[in-house]
C-alpha cells in the first residue's frame, strides 16, 4: 500500500507541475509572452508540484512511523487485566501472536479468547489507520495545490522559492551522511569499549599474537585466547603496500601518458581496456591469485631456492594492485587533463621540454587529484578481502617476508563475524575493536593526505 500512496503522490505532483506551468502562461497570454513573467514557466510548475508533494509525503511518513507505535499501544492497553502485570519481553510475544494472527500467520502457542479478540480490533484498526492515511495523504495534496495555485501570479519570483526548498534539501542531505557517519563511529565505539573492558586495551594494542579462538569449557587446553592487534596490522600494511608499489607506478605513468602523449585514437581505444579492470569482480581477481599468480611466484622461488608459502602475501599484493590501478590512474587522468594549457604553453615558450614541462609544471599542478586517486586505490587495498582470504590466507603471522602466508583486518573481522556469534564474547567484540583501529588509521592518512594537498594547492593559487 506505501509504493502505492507515493505513486499516487507522484502522479498528482506531474498534474500539479502541468498546471502551474499553464497557470503562468495564461497570466501573460501564451509561450509568446513568456518574458513577462518574474521565472522561466517551468518553475511556477515545479512549485505547484512541491507544494503538492512535499505536506503529502511529510504527512505519508510520520504517519508510517508513528502508526504501528500507536496500534500496538492502543492494543496493549485494551486488554485484559492478567495481560498487564506481565514483563515487557512477555508482553512483546503476546504482541507479536496479535499481529501474526491479525495477519493470518502462525502464532506460538494457542490463542485464548483475549488475543483473538485483540487480534480481530488490531486488524480493524490496521484498516481504519490505511482509510486516515490516504484521506489525509489526498486532503494535504489537494489543499498545497490550491495554496500554491493562488499564489502564482506574474510577479511571483517561483525560482527564487525553488531554489530555497533545494537548499534545504541539500542541506538536510548533508546533515543526514554526517549523522551517518557519527552514528556508525559511535556504534564501533561503544562495542570496542565493551571489548576493552574484557581485554587490557594494552594487550590489545601491544600484543604480538593474535589468536582469538575461545575456550568452550574450563577444563579446555589450548584455547584462552590471545588479542595482540600487531600480526594482523604487520599483514595488512604488508599487502598494501606490495599493491600500492604495483598500483601508483603503473596508474601514475598510464595516466601521464595517455593524457599528455598518446594520440587520440589510441587514448579513445586504451582508456576504456584500462578501465575493464575495474569492473572485473574481486572474486575473479582471487581466483587468478590462487590459481595463476601464487604457485607462479612459488615456482620461482624454489627455482632460486628460497621457501615460498603456497599462499603469500606478495601474491595477494601483485594481484591486487593490478585490481587497483584503474582507479589511480582514471583519476590522475582526469585531473592531468584539467590542468589548463596556459601552464603547458608557458613552460614550452620559456624553453623547457616536454618532459620537463610533465616533470615540473603538470603533475605539481595535478598533485591534489593525484593525491586523491592515490589514497582512494589504498583505501581499496585496506578494506579488500576476497583476494586476501583466496590467495594470502587466514594465518596471522607477525613477518615482513613477503613470501609468507599473512592475514589482514578486514578478513579477521569477516572471520569473527561469521556465523552465530555471542556479542558478549571477546572473540566477537574484538571484531569491533580491529574496526576502531582501522578507522583511527585511515583517518590519519586521510589527513596526511589532505595536508600534501593544501601544502602544494597554496604554490598554484
Amino acid at each position: 500500500m506505501s509504493s502505492l500512496v507515493v505513486f499516487c503522490v507522484l502522479l498528482l505532483s506531474a498534474t500539479a507541475y502541468a498546471l502551474g506551468r499553464r497557470r503562468a502562461l495564461r497570466l501573460v497570454g501564451g509561450e509568446t509572452h513568456a518574458r513577462q513573467l518574474a521565472s522561466r514557466p517551468h518553475y511556477y510548475g515545479v512549485y505547484l508540484a512541491m507544494w503538492c508533494a512535499l505536506p503529502a509525503l511529510l504527512i505519508f511518513f510520520l504517519w508510517i512511523l508513528l502508526e504501528p507505535v500507536l496500534l500496538e499501544q492502543w492494543v496493549l492497553r485494551h486488554l485484559p487485566d492478567s495481560y498487564q502485570g506481565l514483563s515487557s519481553d512477555r508482553l512483546s510475544l503476546v504482541l507479536n501472536d496479535i499481529r501474526n494472527l491479525a495477519q493470518g500467520g502462525i502464532v506460538s502457542g494457542q490463542a485464548d479468547s483475549a488475543i483473538q479478540a485483540a487480534a480481530e480490533q488490531y486488524k480493524r484498526l490496521q484498516t481504519l489507520a490505511r482509510t486516515a492515511l490516504w484521506t489525509a495523504v489526498l486532503t494535504f495534496a489537494g489543499l498545497g495545490v490550491q495554496m500554491g495555485y493562488r499564489k502564482i501570479s506574474v510577479s511571483f519570483r517561483a525560482r527564487n522559492q525553488v531554489e530555497k526548498v533545494l537548499r534545504v534539501f541539500l542541506i538536510l542531505a548533508s546533515t543526514i551522511a554526517v549523522l551517518t557517519t557519527v552514528g556508525i563511529i559511535f556504534s564501533v565505539l561503544f562495542e570496542a569499549m565493551r571489548f576493552f573492558r574484557l581485554v587490557p586495551w594494552w594487550e590489545f594494542l601491544l600484543g604480538l599474537k593474535w589468536s582469538p579462538q575461545m575456550a568452550i569449557r574450563a577444563d579446555q587446553v589450548g584455547a584462552s585466547g590471545a588479542f595482540g592487534m600487531i600480526p594482523v596490522f604487520t599483514g595488512t600494511l604488508l599487502i598494501a603496500a606490495i599493491a600500492m608499489a604495483v598500483a601508483v607506478p603503473l596508474g601514475l605513468l598510464s595516466a601521464v601518458y595517455l593524457s599528455e602523449y598518446a594520440p587520440k585514437k589510441a587514448r579513445a581505444i586504451v582508456k576504456p581496456i584500462l578501465e575493464i579492470l575495474a569492473g572485473i569482480p574481486t572474486v575473479v581477481y582471487g581466483f587468478f591469485a590462487a590459481l595463476t599468480v601464487g604457485p607462479s611466484i612459488r615456482r620461482v622461488g624454489e627455482s632460486l631456492g628460497l621457501s615460498v608459502a603456497s599462499e603469500s602475501a606478495l601474491a595477494a599484493g601483485l594481484v591486487m594492485g593490478i585490481m587497483i590501478v584503474p582507479f589511480i590512474s582514471s583519476l590522475s587522468d582526469d585531473v592531468i587533463t584539467a590542468v589548463p594549457n596556459d601552464l603547458r604553453d608557458g613552460s614550452l615558450a620559456l624553453g623547457a621540454t616536454r618532459s620537463e614541462t610533465v616533470k615540473k609544471v603538470v603533475l605539481p599542478a595535478a598533485l591534489p587529484g593525484i593525491v586523491g586517486g592515490v589514497l582512494l586505490g589504498m583505501s581499496r587495498a585496506v578494506g579488500e578481502t576476497m583476494i586476501v582470504v583466496m590467495a594470502a590466507g587466514l594465518a596471522a603471522n607477525l613477518t615482513l617476508n613477503p613470501l609468507s602466508a599473512v592475514t589482514t583486518v578486514t578478513v579477521q573481522i569477516v572471520t569473527l563475524l561469521v556465523g552465530d556469534q555471542e556479542f558478549d564474547s571477546p572473540k566477537t567484540l574484538a571484531a569491533f575493536a580491529l574496526g576502531l583501529v582501522l578507522f583511527v588509521v585511515t583517518l590519519i592518512l586521510n589527513i596526511i593526505a589532505l595536508y600534501v594537498v593544501r601544502k602544494y594547492r597554496e604554490q598554484y593559487e
